[in-house]
């Protein structure tokens, strides 16, 4: 009976954890466009993967999640069939092409894939190929995605490299070679030979791009999606990098990973005591409540009460300055018991 419980607890979780992926399209997991090469789609791959190893984020579930998000979309989009399996018919199709025998059953192990990638050996460099320009766009977060993660719908135009009428000369280049003049005697000579190709032009073409803020993210770090900036015509293109800025936020004031409020009291809680809670940015409330004396601008910390760090399960703390409103006039009666009490 344990043992069928187990199952049955496993079975949800990773049914869950199937719902959580299929929220986003494999695209958007490897942060490339709709139309990707094979190879921006195996450079996508290859950095995220990286980066979201198990073995440089030891203990951390959601790093875990996102190279198992991160495996499973390459899986897919980096096989043929499986991909145009995907962009016809999505995810349900590619159940009943699994379903009806079709490709490898159950699929490749998540490390199966990354060991086959990268050969368990160093990464090999990048070919020196002609890159477009970098797009840099800053983000404007907020501190609640920041603080639970969270996603952005943003807008994006750029040029698109299409085919045009006609036919231009590219990739020159010098041939050398030797004719025969006479008995014994050759003539070296350089002919410049160009090839063929389609000729192209750019045009102006618009899209929504799903933007990931992640837990913790500091102002300053990009969120990069692979040649999804300005294209290069016989080149690759640029990168999209959308740089984190953390929003102005009407209660709290962003310091590190640390977090700063301000709280107003009366005179009477400042000398007497107060009970007190502020709602968090994910909406529970923490307890400031104090008994002793409170002075003008005194800070007290909470400690675990901060930002979240990035790729981490601890978190920074929480500061809350009090403000001590007094009032604006007293009656004589009330001077004479002030001064009685307080001597």
């Amino acid at each position: 009976m344990a043992h069928r419980r187990s199952k049955l607890f496993f079975f949800c979780i990773f049914s869950c954890y199937v719902i959580a992926i299929s929220a986003k399209s494999y695209y958007e997991i490897l942060q490339v466009p709709k139309g990707a090469s094979d190879e921006q789609i195996k450079r996508a791959y290859r950095k995220l993967a990286l980066k979201y190893h198990p073995d440089k984020n030891q203990g951390n579930e959601e790093a875990n999640k996102r190279f198992a998000e991160i495996s499973n979309a390459y899986e897919v989009l980096s096989d043929g069939e499986k991909r145009s399996i995907y962009d016809r018919y999505g995810e349900d199709g590619l159940k009943q092409h699994a379903a009806s025998g079709g490709g490898r059953g159950g699929g490749m192990n998540i490390q199966d894939i990354f060991s086959s990638f990268f050969g368990g050996g160093p990464m090999e460099e990048e070919e020196n190929i002609a890159k477009g320009d970098d797009v840099i766009v800053e983000l404007d977060a907020t501190l609640e995605d920041l603080y639970m993660g969270g996603s952005l719908k943003v807008w994006r135009e750029k040029n698109v490299i299409k085919p045009a009428p006609g036919k231009r000369q590219c990739n020159c280049r010098n041939e050398v070679y030797h004719r025969q003049i006479g008995p014994g005697m050759f003539q070296q000579m350089t002919e410049q030979v160009c090839e063929q190709c389609p000729n192209v032009k750019y045009e102006r073409e618009g899209y929504f791009i799903t933007v990931d803020v992640e837990k913790g993210m500091q102002d300053g770090q990009e969120v990069v999606f692979y040649e999804d900036g300005e294209p290069k015509i016989d080149g690759e293109g640029g990168d999209l990098k959308f740089r984190i800025r953390t929003a102005p936020h009407d209660v709290f004031t962003r310091e590190g990973n640390d977090i700063r409020t301000t709280v107003t009291i009366t005179l009477v809680q400042a000398l007497v005591g107060f009970e007190k809670t502020i709602k968090h940015l994910d909406d529970h409330l923490v307890d400031i409540s104090f008994k002793g004396i409170t002075k003008p601008k005194e800070v007290r910390k909470f400690k675990g009460e901060g930002m979240p760090l990035h790729f981490s399960n601890k978190k920074g703390d929480l500061y809350v300055m009090f403000e001590v409103l007094f009032p604006t006039s007293l009656t004589e009666d009330q001077k004479t018991k002030i001064k009685e009490v307080l001597g």
